[in-house]
């Protein structure tokens, strides 16, 4: 499976009225100046994107390709959160009832997001728990699954993350990008390669969560992922094949920032970017500063800030901070 730049131009068109086209900085914190200064460093801030993540890309661009009868029927996804969030949000703006699927132990911030955008909430359990309630919504009340990172739409949709970073950013060496399940990679990578085919794209899991690299090893993706990170968005409880193939034909490489260096990247850039960004989102901050330091000196370098739906009694847990915001 491909994606062509007349698909991903599409999908820009389709979603414009429904997404925010969010910018890209050049690393603006005072600290950073002196920490960060063997690197031309850009940030592609999706943490300021509708539904707080770059997830209402794939999820509006799904949602408004649906059929008259589809879109009648509503929508179901499962979700600890983000993708819950986007998805309540592209079925309010194609007219559709939303009814997504949650562990119990979600963040009650994304639940109230979730309520606040008009969808239901069912709760489960485990993983398989969650799946099969979506399952039997699909059945029973003809919902469409939206996925939180498999599809041709979904990845239409988080390509186009790239085309406005290559637009504003046309001479990257690098984007580092944050891995879950793989839906915000597999975009990205397809669009710069059809773009930029010598930029660099390399991706960044917790050391707790290595799925995708897992995959990669193995030579297919794997369909249970032990997963122990602060990083709850990069998480993916398993890895599919569309993504999957994306990745091991776009991906350069896959590096691994533990929780600790997550949680103190965390601080650095609230104190330094006034931004309180939950794990996920300083994920490739964290590569660059541990992993990949020395390689990239003085390179162009783009991390994408892929989101940040975090509330302040849990950024002050994760970072074992007093902080208030």
């Amino acid at each position: 499976m491909t994606l062509t730049l007349d698909s991903i131009n599409c999908a820009a068109d389709r979603i414009s009225e429904h997404v925010i086209r969010t910018p890209t900085l050049p690393y603006y914190g005072i600290e950073g100046t002196t920490l960060l200064k063997d690197w031309n460093l850009w940030l592609k801030m999706e943490l300021l994107q509708k539904t707080g993540s770059f997830k209402a890309r794939g999820a509006v661009n799904t949602v408004l390709q649906l059929s008259s009868e589809q879109k009648k029927q509503g929508v179901t996804a499962f979700s600890a959160g983000n993708h819950a969030i986007a998805t309540a949000y592209a079925a309010k703006t194609a007219g559709a009832s939303a009814k997504v699927v949650m562990p119990r132990t979600a963040n009650p911030y994304r639940v109230a997001c979730c309520e606040a955008l008009g969808a239901e909430i069912v709760f489960g359990e485990t993983i398989d728990e969650l799946i099969d309630i979506v399952r039997a919504l699909e059945k029973n009340e003809g919902r469409t699954l939206v996925h939180p990172f498999e599809g041709i739409h979904t990845f239409e949709g988080t390509a186009t993350v790239a085309l406005e970073l290559l637009q504003d950013q046309p001479d990257l060496d690098v984007v580092i990008v944050p891995v879950g399940g793989g839906g915000l990679i597999s975009g990205i990578a397809s669009a710069v390669k059809l773009l930029k085919p010598e930029c660099k794209v390399i991706g960044v899991e917790p050391t707790g969560a290595q799925g995708m690299t897992e995959s990669l090893q193995l030579g297919r993706p794997v369909d249970k992922v032990t997963v122990n990170t602060i990083a709850d968005s990069l998480g993916a409880p398993m890895h599919l094949p569309l993504s999957y193939q994306l990745v091991a034909e776009h991906v350069d490489e896959i590096v691994h920032v533990s929780d600790e260096q997550l949680a103190a990247i965390m601080r650095l850039v609230f104190t330094d970017l006034q931004l309180a960004v939950e794990p996920a989102c300083a994920a490739a901050l964290t590569a660059l500063m541990h992993p990949l330091a020395a390689r990239l000196h003085g390179k162009n370098v783009a991390l994408i800030m892929c989101g940040s739906n975090i509330d302040q009694k849990t950024f002050n847990r994760l970072t074992g901070q007093d902080n208030e915001f």
